[in-house]
Parts: structure tokens; sequence; C-alpha cells
């Protein structure tokens, strides 16, 4: 294995993901196969949703506006760590430079709470349209929508920005080897040797803000959504809203449990045989089933998929 001594006090200039080093070659070979598949598949699955809501006018419901922009989240955030990933399964060098690691930190921040605010506005968007069906359409215009989505974006570059400076502003002086599959924040802020605990702290206090802040808005949206659902004197008008809210619901305890997992822990509990299974879980996981949980659990979504790949009777 590949070491390096920086005991003398001089950062870092690269670092050496070891997530896999210690798996066998059999294995590597069977984790680079399952992965590969995986990832073609989220692939696939998100690239045909973004094509089939911006490019079919049929479906111009609010709701496939967002999941158009949320499919396109999770092949950028895909994108971000599993090829590297893949490449370090059937290498043996599994460097990465100073540069490209806070990039990818970057990236993975940025998407990721871009992400987070924006299944906070879909949840807004079924609260809108379960409660206050008459006005929907005023409520969540086209115009509504866009102002919606811009901030989850901005927010998420600002957050990003923010993040990646407090994991890299000390420098790294104990060791230069991530025990993951990706420069994760709480495992690189660990390695450097001047006040991780501070910048741990930072970071544990921007997963309140991040996760909970949103958090707050789906939970008072679904509190009103089964009020109203209570409500209502039909026990199948109360099967089909269950219905429409359950996909979104599912995606969000993926995304949510993961992240809670990853970044609100104590890191004396962390090890990382405990810690690649989340980060697996919100890095290729999760963005291959948000797909798949919408397209199965909407009818417009599988007519149109259906269409899409030339098979219509799909919808039936």
């Amino acid at each position: 294995p590949q070491t390096s001594d920086l005991r003398n006090g001089s950062t870092a200039a690269e670092f050496i993901l070891v997530g896999f080093e210690k798996s066998s070659p059999p294995t590597r070979a069977l984790l680079f196969t399952v992965f590969l598949a995986l990832y073609s598949l989220a692939m696939a699955m998100n690239g045909l949703i973004i094509f089939i809501t911006w490019t079919n006018s049929s479906l111009s419901s609010p709701m496939c506006f967002f999941l158009g922009h949320l499919s396109f989240l999770d092949i950028c955030f895909i994108t971000t760590t599993i090829p590297q990933m893949l490449t370090h399964l059937v290498t043996k060098n599994h460097m990465v430079s100073f540069v490209s690691c806070m990039t990818q930190m970057y990236l993975v921040f940025f998407l990721g709470v871009a992400e987070c605010i924006l299944l906070a506005f879909m949840a807004y968007d079924r609260y809108a349209a379960i409660c206050h069906p008459l006005n929907y359409a005023q409520i969540m215009s086209r115009q509504v929508c866009v102002r919606l989505v811009c901030p989850s974006w901005i927010f998420g570059m600002i957050n990003g920005i923010f993040l990646a400076y407090i994991s890299f502003r000390n420098p790294f002086c104990k060791d230069n080897h991530i025990e993951n599959f990706f420069c994760e924040a709480p495992i690189v802020i660990a390695l450097s040797c001047v006040g991780p605990q501070f910048s741990m702290k930072l970071i544990f206090a921007d997963a309140i803000v991040v996760l909970l802040s949103p958090m707050v808005l789906i939970i008072t949206s679904y509190a009103r959504i089964l009020a109203s659902i209570l409500c209502r004197t039909s026990s199948s008008g109360r099967g089909k809203t269950f219905s429409t809210c359950a996909s979104h619901l599912t995606v969000v305890i993926f995304l949510y449990t993961s992240a809670t997992f990853s970044y609100m822990n104590p890191r004396r509990t962390h090890r990382p045989d405990k810690d690649e299974p989340f980060s697996l879980l919100y890095t290729i996981i999760t963005p291959m089933c948000n797909p798949i949980i919408y397209s199965f659990r909407n009818k417009e979504m599988k007519g149109a998929m259906g269409r899409a790949l030339g098979r219509g009777n799909l919808a039936q």
C-alpha cells in the first residue's frame, strides 16, 4: 500500500482513497460490475425523465418541472463520485490531488444541499395540490416554480463554497489516507492537524441548518396534508391522496436518513465500515431509486415513459 509521512508539518499535496483497498481482486471485480450497472441504470433513468419532462408538453405540471430538476441534480451528483470509484476499483493508483479532492467535496455539498432544498419545495407543491386544489394553478404557477428552484441552486453553491473552505482551511499533517471511496468532509477534516474539532462543529451546525430547515417545511406540509386527508369521508379518496405523496416521502426518507447518519453523528462513533454504506446510499442508491420510484408511482410519468420508449402499453 502507498504511504506518506506528513508528521514533519508539511501539508498534503494529494490524498489516497482506501475505501476498497482491503477488498480482494475478485470482490473488487464484482463491485465494479455491480456499481457500473447501477450507475448506468441511474444515468439512463434520470436522463429519460429529463428528456420527457423537458420535451413533452403534456407534462407541464409543477411536480414534473421539479422532477426534471431533481433528475438533473442526481445525474450531476453520481457523476461527481461514481466514475472515480469505478476507476479505483480496477487500478492500483488511488491517489487524488488536493485540488481534485476539494473540488469533489464542493460539488457533493453543492448538489446535495440543492437536492435537500428542492425536496422541501416538492413537499410544499404536494401540500398546495392536495389542500388547495382550486387555487393550485395560481399558487404553483411556472413563475413561482422557477423562483423556488433558483434559490435551491444558489444556496447550494454558496453552502458548497463555505463547507469546502471549512474542510480545507487547515494544513494536513497527520496522514493523507481517506477511509472512504470519495473525499467526504468529516473524514478529511479529521486528518487536519490544527483545530479539527472546531471545523467539525461548524460542519455539524451547518448540517443542522441544511437538513432540519427543509425538514421543518416537509413535516409542516405533510402534517397539513394528513389533517386534510383525515377530514375526508371517502376511503378511496384517502388512498389516492396517500398514493400521490408516497413517491416523494420515499425519496425524502432515503436521502435524509443517509445524510443525517453521515453528517450529524459524532465522529467518535464513526468507523469506515459504518460510514461507507451510508455514503453509498446517498451517492448512488438514492439517485438510482429516485426516477424508478417516481416513474412507477406516477400514472402521467408512466404513460410518457412508455411513449418515449415506444411501448405505449407500459402505462396499462
